[in-house]
């Protein structure tokens, strides 16, 4: 019997619970789960791609139902996805606005390669209106970031916020 492989791509920029929730989630229709980690031309990241990698790996050690595995990337997502073995490509959605790019991304996808499928995973309602930027926007300006990472990305993002020194910025409290 061949094992069921889905990638889960980003840029997890942080890495939010929004991600977390899809992760568990996505892990219980796969045997293995890569977390493909990419770069995006169109972001300005805070946090390098080994960061990100780390980040990743340290929040989903020990996660879920299926193995997961977290790997860099800096190709067409369906070249990634035949070269892990992947026949699923994992997708959040927030609200409707993610749905009409996602929706346009699978079709483009599944032009490239019909014997992979895009699954679409809705957010958690609580989790809904997380989105990585939002979060650095927050914490730019120096609010509480922690309703939306988990604690040690929490502290990691203020720590980069405090090295920017960007204006209105505060420590994290315990």
């Amino acid at each position: 019997m061949s094992q069921r492989v889905g990638i889960y791509p980003g840029t997890f920029d942080p890495v939010t619970l929004g991600h977390m929730d899809i992760i568990r989630r996505a892990t219980t229709l796969v045997d293995r789960l890569v977390i493909g980690v990419t770069t995006n031309p169109s972001k300005s990241p805070m946090f390098s791609l080994d960061e990100r990698l780390e980040m990743v790996r340290r929040e989903t050690a020990g996660l879920g139902h299926a193995a997961i595995d977290v790997v860099a990337f800096d190709s067409l997502l369906i070249h990634f996805a035949r070269q892990q073995g992947a026949s699923v490509i994992v997708r959040g959605l927030r609200a409707v606005a993610d749905f009409e790019y996602e929706y346009q991304m699978a079709g483009m996808n599944q032009q490239l390669d019909r014997g992979i499928e895009t699954v679409f995973l809705m957010a958690d309602v609580a989790l809904q209106p997380i989105a990585s930027r939002l979060v650095k926007e927050i914490a730019l300006y120096g609010g509480d970031i922690r309703a939306f990472v988990p604690g040690a990305v929490a502290e990691q993002v203020m720590e980069r916020v405090a090295r920017i020194g960007v204006k209105g910025s505060v420590p994290l409290a315990s």
